[in-house]
C-alpha cells in the first residue's frame, strides 16, 4: 500500500492577522474624479427613465388638457435635452465657482450661472 501526502486543509486566517494591516486609503478627491471619468464615457442617460415620464406627463396636464399622449421618441429626446441642459448649467455653476476661488458648487453659483447664460428663463 502506497502512502498518501496529505495536505492541510486551509484555515480561515486569525483575527489577529488582520489588525497589522490597515486598508488602504485613496487620496481625497481620487474617487470623484474617477467617477467624473467613468460617467463622462458613458452613454446613458442619468435620470431614470419612469419618474421623468411621470414629471413630464404632469406638467403636460398643468398646462394643456389637450396633450395626453405621448411617443417614446419624443420622451427620449425631451430627455436628452433636459440633461444637456442641466449638465450646461451645472458646468457654468463650477465656473462662477472656480472664479470665487472655492472648489465646492453652492447655491448662489448656480443662481449667478442662470442669470448670466439665460438658462431657465421663462421670458
Amino acid at each position: 500500500m502506497g502512502r498518501v501526502k496529505h495536505f492541510p486543509s486551509p484555515s480561515k486566517p486569525a483575527a489577529s492577522d488582520n489588525l497589522g494591516k490597515k486598508k488602504r486609503r485613496c487620496k481625497p478627491g481620487t474617487k470623484a474624479l474617477r467617477e467624473i471619468r467613468k460617467f463622462q464615457k458613458d452613454v446613458k442617460l442619468l435620470i431614470p427613465y419612469a419618474p421623468f415620464v411621470r414629471c413630464v406627463k404632469e406638467i403636460t396636464n398643468q398646462l394643456s388638457s389637450l396633450v395626453t399622449r405621448w411617443s417614446p421618441e419624443a420622451l427620449i429626446s425631451l430627455q436628452e435635452a433636459a440633461e444637456d441642459d442641466l449638465v450646461r448649467m451645472f458646468e457654468a455653476g463650477m465656473h462662477c465657482a472656480r472664479h470665487a476661488r472655492r472648489v465646492t458648487l453652492m447655491k448662489k453659483d448656480l443662481e449667478l450661472a442662470r442669470r448670466l447664460t439665460g438658462i431657465g428663463r421663462l421670458w
